[in-house]
């Protein structure tokens, strides 16, 4: 598997009783339909369902985690105090390393496209950041920050919608390459996947210093990182779950799918760091808002008192 976030099955693995007819399509006898047609895999045992069903929901809680943080930076407009930049710039490193080995490695269209998307999204959060902290840090606000902001949005959201069709039509390419010059390409997107894991390990320590330097979560939302431990839960025990129905060496597999699960696994544990954050400072929020509430209140009333003294 190539994706440190969607696991899935790879080619080689679900080509067992598969014949390729046609156009390409897998002919499976006693697979279930609605998998073969969505992710092209031959799931015939309740073991590999389980897989499967379980990496959708690792998949799907992973498109949810970014859209509440983008809600949270919009509602308070101040995403520079709160966001790491370094923690921004690694996830990014890690989902475009997580895509070269997803296609080197020539995995499923649906683990291709879920990538892409997983790219959009980081550049969205980038986007906002910078945004954010050029708008607050400049004296005059300016309109064209914004329609620069949103046409670069547009601009990254319509090539990455042509990107997959592109990298599909291209795939024959990669299969049709000699075995030597294969195996090296192959090679490549394994180390490209330690490449991933190693960023998204990366990309945790930068926010816990930036909350531990703060005292503070506030900015942030919880439901980025909450969201974000149940992707990387659910995709160690989709990997797991399919191991009592492996007819190859089990050894292989996990050694296959080592630098994802890696990955996923280590970021879990910091997660739980930054969520135990949350908790250890949600005392330090409240009293910043009360603060923050109560000071276009107190300043009228110091002013009164200030102007009755004079006369």
């Amino acid at each position: 598997m190539a994706t440190a976030r969607f696991p899935g099955q790879s080619v080689d693995v679900a080509a067992i009783n598969l014949t390729l007819l046609g156009m390409g399509r897998p002919v499976c006898v006693n697979g279930t339909p609605w998998i073969l047609y969505l992710l092209e895999e031959c799931v015939d045992n309740v073991w590999e369902y389980c897989s499967v069903v379980i990496g959708l929901v690792s998949m799907f809680c992973f498109l949810l985690s970014t859209l509440p943080q983008v809600y949270e930076a919009y509602r308070n407009g101040k995403v520079e105090e709160a966001m790491s930049f370094g923690f921004l710039i690694f996830l990014f490193s890690g989902d475009l390393t997580s895509f070269a080995g997803c296609y080197l490695t020539n995995q499923l269209p649906i683990q291709v496209v879920t990538v892409v998307f997983y790219i959009f999204t980081d550049l969205i959060l980038i986007s906002q950041f910078l945004y954010y902290k050029i708008k607050n840090s400049s004296s005059s606000k300016s309109p064209m920050l914004k329609w620069l902001c949103l046409t670069w949005c547009g601009a990254a959201t319509v090539i990455l919608m042509a990107l997959p069709k592109l990298l599909m039509d291209n795939s024959t390419t990669v299969d049709t390459q000699s075995p030597s010059l294969s195996g090296s390409v192959e090679i490549t997107g394994y180390v490209c996947g330690y490449l991933a894991s190693v960023f998204y390990l990366c990309s945790r320590f930068p926010q816990l210093y930036k909350n531990f330097q703060r005292q503070s979560t506030e900015g942030t939302s919880y439901l980025l990182f909450a969201l974000a431990m149940m992707g990387n839960g659910t995709y160690g025990l989709s990997v797991v779950v399919v191991l009592p129905a492996l007819t190859g060496s089990r050894q292989s597999f996990i050694i296959k799918h080592l630098a994802w699960l890696i990955g996923s696994l280590g970021v879990l544990i910091l997660d739980f760091f930054v969520m135990l954050q949350f908790v250890m400072y949600r005392k330090n929020n409240s009293a910043k808002s009360t603060k923050l509430l109560s000071i276009p209140e107190v300043e009228p009333l110091l002013c009164e008192e200030m102007e009755l003294s004079v006369l």
